[in-house]
């Protein structure tokens, strides 16, 4: 028989196969915290002084799984927009991916957080 020629379709990238539940979360409490501050994704980027873009904003409230480093900086940004102080089980369900552990970033980990 004739073989098909190799192609991403035919062969999809491992990570790919993570099954939707394990990667959406479903809404998560930041979603209900910036309806009742009538904020939206932007003012959140609008008050952050660190990169943080509305797709991380949009990301965190769908409940997409993040990494420590994306949920704190959504913390930061969120507790400056509103003068309140949020921790991080306020906005998020889950424990945050192991990718952005301080631990784990090696020899750039920043001491700038306590």
């Amino acid at each position: 028989g004739t073989r098909k020629p190799w192609s991403y379709m035919n062969n999809p990238v491992p990570s790919e196969n993570v099954s939707d539940t394990e990667r959406n979360l479903g809404e998560q409490p930041i979603a209900r915290l910036l309806q009742e501050h009538g904020l939206k994704a932007h003012d959140l980027v609008a008050a952050s002084t660190e990169q943080i873009t509305h797709k991380m904003v949009a990301r965190a409230c769908k409940g997409r799984r993040l990494t420590l480093n994306t949920q704190s900086k959504v913390l930061r940004a969120l507790n400056r927009a509103t003068g309140k102080n949020y921790s991080l089980g306020d906005l998020f369900n889950y424990p945050p991916l192991s990718g952005g552990t301080p631990s784990a970033s090696g020899p750039r980990s920043g001491g700038s957080v306590p």
